[in-house]
């Protein structure tokens, strides 16, 4: 009798093995689902219908407003040519490719920005061809260069309608 409770033995075993793997299984997709339902929810679907009708009905027809961080709501991006200057390296060997999009405060804005295109290239040409490897090679010089770009534009087509410039392409060779 002995050997058959040992052959019982280990067939117990066996099924609480199945069932600790069958409870394991079952909460790890429970915690995979409510993870996935969360991330849908926050981060993918919109705001919930009420929301969205509320935003709709008190501020469906904004125009030229500022929007909740302080910006105008109506920005345009103006994208320009590249531009390709000599860096003012010792051994003049060194150039910048440089690719910008501006972004401009209001349409007419960018309509200026456009007529006075050769006055903005000009302006950032002799901006970019003043600077040398060391002077871009950091981070912060990087943002400084685009705060100096910002200055120049606003002189030439006016305060406050340039907002930010984006570097879309940067080659330092």
């Amino acid at each position: 009798m002995s050997e058959a409770q040992d052959m019982e033995a280990p067939k117990e075993k066996k099924k609480g093995g199945k069932l600790k793997w069958i409870i394991i299984g079952v909460i790890l997709l429970a915690v995979l689902g409510g993870g996935g339902w969360f991330a849908y929810t926050k981060f993918f679907a919109g705001p919930p219908a009420d929301q969205a009708e509320t935003a709709a009905g008190e501020g469906g027809e904004k125009s030229a407003e500022v929007g909740e961080d302080g910006e105008p709501t109506d920005t345009q991006l103006v994208s320009l040519q590249s531009f390709v200057v000599n860096l003012a390296d010792p051994l003049g060997r060194r150039y910048l490719k440089l690719t910008l999009d501006v972004e401009v405060s209001d349409p007419a804005a960018g309509e200026e920005l456009t007529k006075e295109e050769p006055k903005v290239r000009d302006a950032v040409i002799l901006l970019l061809s003043s600077k040398t490897f060391a002077d871009l090679q950091s981070y912060e010089s990087k943002l400084e260069l685009k705060n100096e770009i910002v200055e120049r534009m606003s002189q030439i087509i006016g305060e406050s309608k340039v907002l930010r410039v984006y570097f879309t392409e940067m080659v330092i060779q």
